[in-house]
């Protein structure tokens, strides 16, 4: 079935349940997405592995995604493992109480991606019978994928970049800081010293340039002395081979 075909399929099985049936992106990978009501979702689920059709056996993976003031959207992908197709089941909860049914009953393998769920976002699974921390320590406050969630490592350090939504009001672009005296660029040279103290980070007064010696002319460096060897020492190199030359 293609995708159009499921979920025209899946409204069929919901009737009289409002529902509404869309096709996701991903070219050859689109899914089947249905919107159903909070009310009707375990029996969606129940509904779209049972029917013969769409045998959607398999269950692959539930989450959540944080829609802000608009709730929570609480995402299934199921798959069938006879026909080769897949469908996306969603459904909103409101975000003031985070409510829907359990489907462990419908398949047993969702247990661990509702107690993730719940423990990320904070979504509520009524029926379930374990929701205890899975990730987290038992200590942890907090819904850390909730959109308002602020790191705390960005609280109790600046983030160096871009302030972004939910980040700490320290956050902000860094400033480059120049070593004490090095000038700001454009201040290098023969440039007027800026009036006033100069404070760290700041431009330093402009160095005069150092003057150097001149060179001599070409020809005009005095000879260099012979050193002389110390009392006590052989002879010299060159008397050395003036003998061995004379004796030869």
């Amino acid at each position: 079935m293609t995708p159009e075909e499921v979920g025209r399929r899946v409204v069929a099985l919901l009737t009289p349940v409002e529902a509404t049936a869309s096709v996701s992106g991903g070219q050859a990978h689109a899914r089947a997405t249905v919107d159903v009501p909070p009310v009707a979702w375990a029996d969606t689920l129940r509904a779209v592995r049972d029917d013969v059709e769409l045998a959607c056996d398999f269950f692959d993976w539930l989450s959540a995604v944080d829609e802000l003031a608009a709730g929570f959207d609480v995402v299934v992908h199921l798959w069938s493992t006879r026909h080769r197709h897949g469908v996306l089941l969603r459904t909103r909860v409101p975000r003031q109480s985070p409510t829907v049914a359990s489907v462990v009953d419908v398949f047993p393998g969702a247990a661990w991606h509702e107690r993730e769920t719940h423990e990320m976002f904070g979504v509520d699974f009524t029926g379930h019978r374990d929701l205890a921390p899975l990730l987290l320590p038992p200590e942890f406050e907090g819904h850390p994928l909730r959109k308002e969630f602020v790191l705390a490592s960005r609280v109790a350090k600046p983030w160096p970049g871009a302030k972004e939504p939910g980040e700490s009001e320290a956050g902000g672009g860094r400033r480059a800081v120049r070593p004490p005296g090095v000038p700001a660029p454009g201040e290098w040279g023969a440039v007027p010293a800026p009036a006033g103290p100069v404070t760290v980070g700041e431009g330093a007064p402009a160095r005069a340039p150092r003057e150097r010696p001149a060179r001599p002319a070409a020809g005009a460096r005095p000879p260099r002395t012979p050193r002389s060897g110390a009392a006590g020492d052989g002879p010299a190199c060159g008397d050395q081979g003036g003998d061995q030359g004379g004796t030869a």
